[in-house]
């Protein structure tokens, strides 16, 4: 059997002090393979997104095991994570986080620099032609419509050509219809490329997309079953 890329055991977080300390995730195990596209979905409060923090390596787990790409994330320093992250995880967050004095090619081309590619600016470019922005390559953000501006975040998420793409209610700040370009495009990359894609969604129709649906509910997962993959109109 081909080693899970992500693989969680027994997984706990409490986030906060005192009186406003919270334990956000409860003995959570989660293993997901390479190339499969996860859905976590539950109501507001459940855990998600925290649990997508953990898989980037954004948040520290208190207890349990965290294994992503082979890698112990729970062993490494917060240099060495941030590496790691760069390498391996593509991140897409719902409202875009675009660096707003700083044109669509250099927001991509950002964490290509900071990780020593000298083709940093070719790579960018290149990303954001294959999402159809060849022609806003030195706009800003406020000159790009929130389709757009989230075009370049996938660009930027796709750039180190990562194995795991993590987005967190990436069409939550979108019209519909945009929502739905989208989502195609987030999942035909994926494909292309043969990542792995978990994300967070309060949409149903975009959780049906994926092979599996992961519920959480109180910081912990009720179901994580195969669901029938629901085939765009």
């Amino acid at each position: 059997m081909t080693e899970p890329v992500i693989d969680l055991k027994d997984v706990s977080l409490t986030l906060g002090e005192g009186a406003s300390r919270v334990h956000v995730l409860k003995g959570v195990d989660l293993t997901v393979a390479r190339g499969e596209a996860a859905g976590i979905v539950g109501p507001s409060g459940s855990g998600k997104s925290t649990l997508l923090m953990v898989l980037a390596g954004l948040e520290r787990v208190d207890a349990g095991s965290v294994t992503i790409a082979g890698e112990l994330l729970n062993a490494k320093t917060e240099d060495q994570i941030a590496s790691f992250r760069g390498r391996h995880v593509g991140i897409v967050f719902q409202s875009f986080h675009l660096i707003p004095n700083m044109t669509a090619l250099e927001n991509v081309a950002v964490p290509l620099e900071l990780a020593g590619r000298g083709d940093a600016f070719e790579v960018a470019a290149a990303e954001l032609a294959a999402v159809g922005l060849s022609e806003r390559l030195n706009h800003y953000p406020g000159q790009l419509s929130g389709g757009e501006q989230q075009r370049v975040a996938i660009a930027r998420a796709l750039a180190p050509n990562p194995s795991i793409l993590i987005a967190d209610e990436p069409t939550g700040n979108l019209d519909q219809a945009t929502g739905r370009q989208i989502a195609d495009m987030l999942f035909a990359k994926a494909r292309e490329r043969g990542m792995t894609l978990v994300l967070v969604t309060h949409d149903p129709s975009l959780a049906a997309r994926c092979q599996r649906q992961i519920a959480m509910r109180s910081g912990r997962i009720e179901a994580a079953a195969p669901q029938p993959v629901a085939v765009p109109a």
